[in-house]
């Protein structure tokens, strides 16, 4: 089992920055790739962004690259979500994700812990 408890969201003008920390405990940290997922009200959960086992690869979804930075601090447990240039459409329940699995994948029903998730609303 792991557990994962994400915090940092908040209300954030358009334009602004918000760091979302995700810090995880049970098994070895370092044996999960992680995921940043998010869902907006009426849509469903997509992906963000991942990152591997040691950090040595990320990925990102298209409208994400260039103002999104995912992260991973394997000595403290946790998975760090940098985002930049914060627009309105951000605005969701951002939700990390621990995959146990040796195949890359943004999909979510393979993804196999998840954290409660945390409210970003970007508005004026």
């Amino acid at each position: 089992q792991v557990q994962l408890v994400e915090s940092g969201g908040g209300l954030v003008q358009p334009g602004g920055s918000l760091r979302l920390s995700c810090a995880a405990s049970g098994r070895t940290f370092s044996g999960y790739a992680m995921g940043w997922f998010r869902q907006a009200p009426g849509k469903e959960r997509e992906f963000v962004a991942r990152i591997s086992r040691i950090g040595r690869n990320t990925y990102y979804t298209d409208s994400v690259k260039g103002r999104f930075t995912i992260s991973r601090d394997n000595a403290k447990n946790t998975v760090y979500l940098q985002m930049n240039s914060l627009k309105p459409e951000d605005t969701a329940v951002y939700y990390c994700a621990a995959d146990g699995g040796v195949v890359f994948t943004t999909d979510p029903g393979e993804y196999d812990y998840w954290g409660q998730g945390t409210q970003v609303t970007v508005s004026s």
